[in-house]
């Protein structure tokens, strides 16, 4: 949750060195289109290594990859004159991903996180190549990459092989919108392709690019999406008078977890001026959906710490296979293109993430049942001919449950592949997808809570509302009417969730009440 910027920049430019681009960084390239370049040591590591793995090639040394085959055919030997071959075949064999193809902020992520990993220098590349990929970012050249296919390891092989033909002047791509080949993609761009040299087909397909571009932009809206459940929360908990003592900093003080004191105090300033909070008199203690939001959101805090974590190491990581270390004169076969580390990540992320809209949906059906919040049934005047938020929840209850079915962990999963040489893979794509799913559905479920919570709020007097919550409730009334009566209801929640999704309801909040870690 930290968001210091860890990036060497150069005017507009985000110079790669391949040791210190941030999960920011992701997103500013992927979403808003920062250019990208190559920090000139990263230059001088590229080419050490490219001299190093054509001097292994000159001297006909058995190297996986170079001068072997792939996976069940490590143990063939490939002569020099077949080895510009072998990669084009690794590229032509490997490119067998299906399913929709992958978003533009996706697809771009993984350029750039391609390019991070070969910037580092042990992948035995030509400078050319590193210098086609950062061209083709930069002028919007965005391969199709199918979604299905990846088995976690050896790395992302399939979808990435389809971000590789483009670089030769095959496959598809979309530039300015418009889909067509690769060679015209490219040409259209200014560019040429490339004919992939010895290990250059492998160190583009060998690596966790697609599972940790997935699961960057996925950590960057959960962070948003967590925020928004913050602001959302603290509406809910003054349309319900909530009893003010579960958020004291005294609890806190005693069960010293990081994200149960932070989500405490923010939601202590989201509410501090309010005259709602801790008017009801006869109130104790609240229900568990308000009572133990510090504890519940404080736990996701807490694992999007661990993730960010994760992601931060992966995304300046050489994953690919084998690794040229030019300084110690090594050449080693391992296994950093295993995406355990991510799958569990994401696995966790889904988890996470998914408990936020499993309570927030409890927040709502406490807000419309009215033996449970005092206002008036489904939050409408007229109930009966009017059937107000009913089905709000509805929505809401589905989406949380369709979560605890994807919530089930890829990483714990393993199919045997390439003759049973690659016996353990991690699924980590499959997380990351399923974990970039449940977010979607958090947006909306978090979108609803928001417009629920206002309409109750309405009947309490939006006038008492604390200093953090009286801005969200604004922001969401100029989007979105008090609903008097029936009308379609699914212009309203789209409007909410929009909101959430865009940021524009945090923007309006922290123009007042800092939300940061």
């Amino acid at each position: 949750m930290d968001m210091i910027k860890h990036y060497k920049e150069t005017g507009r430019t985000l110079m790669l060195t391949g040791k210190n681009l941030s999960v920011e960084d992701v997103g500013r390239v992927a979403r808003h289109h920062v250019l990208v370049g190559i920090d000139p040591d990263a230059l001088e590591r590229i080419e050490k290594s490219r001299t190093m793995l054509e001097s292994l090639v000159e001297r006909e040394e058995a190297v996986y990859g170079i001068t072997t085959g792939f996976g069940r055919f490590s143990e063939v030997s490939i002569s020099r004159e077949d080895a510009i071959q072998l990669q084009k075949n690794l590229i032509a064999s490997h490119a067998a991903a299906v399913g929709d193809a992958l978003p533009e902020e996706v697809v771009r992520a993984v350029l750039l996180l391609r390019i991070n990993a070969l910037a580092r220098g042990c992948s035995g590349i030509r400078p050319t190549l590193i210098e086609l990929l950062v061209e083709a970012l930069n002028r919007g050249v965005t391969p199709v990459i199918p979604e299905q296919g990846s088995l976690g390891a050896s790395g992302d092989l399939a979808p990435l092989s389809h971000l590789a033909l483009v670089m030769t002047g095959e496959g598809e791509a979309f530039y300015q919108g418009e889909r067509m080949s690769g060679a015209a993609a490219l040409a259209a761009a200014g560019l040429e392709p490339l004919t992939l040299l010895e290990k250059e087909g492998l160190a583009l397909i060998n690596g966790t690019q697609i599972m940790t571009a997935i699961g960057s932009l996925a950590y960057l809206d959960a962070v948003n999406y967590f925020k928004a459940a913050l602001v959302t929360a603290a509406l809910t908990l003054e349309a319900q008078k909530a009893v003010p003592d579960a958020f004291d900093p005294l609890i806190a003080s005693v069960r010293s977890y990081s994200g149960h004191g932070y989500t405490a105090d923010s939601i202590r300033r989201l509410v501090k001026d309010s005259k709602l909070i801790g008017s009801d008199s006869h109130k104790v203690q609240d229900a568990y959906s308000l009572r133990c939001i510090p504890q519940v959101h404080g736990a996701t805090a807490n694992a999007l710490d661990y993730v960010r974590g994760i992601l931060e190491v992966e995304i300046n990581s050489v994953n690919d296979n084998p690794l040229l270390f030019p300084e110690e004169g090594r050449v080693l076969s391992g296994g950093n293109f295993h995406g355990q580390p991510v799958a569990q990540a994401m696995d966790f992320l889904a988890i996470a993430v998914a408990e936020l809209g499993s309570i927030a949906e409890r927040r709502i059906e406490r807000l419309v049942n009215p033996s449970l919040s005092g206002l008036p049934p489904f939050l409408v005047e007229e109930g009966g001919l009017n059937s107000g938020l009913m089905i709000a929840q509805y929505t809401a209850a589905s989406l949380v449950s369709e979560n605890k079915g994807l919530c089930y962990p890829a990483s714990v999963d393993s199919i045997p592949s390439s003759a049973n040489q690659e016996d353990h893979v991690s699924m980590g794509t499959t997380a990351a997808r399923k974990s970039r799913r449940i977010m979607e559905n958090l947006a909306h479920i978090i979108g609803i809570e928001l417009l629920v919570a206002c309409q109750a709020i309405d009947f309490q007097g939006p006038e008492y509302l604390g200093r953090g919550t009286s801005l969200a409730y604004n922001r969401l009334r100029e989007e979105v009417d008090f609903l008097e009566k029936d009308r379609i209801l699914y212009p309203l929640i789209n409007k909410a969730v929009e909101l959430v999704k865009s940021g524009r309801l945090l923007e309006a909040v922290e123009h007042e009440i800092d939300l940061s870690k």
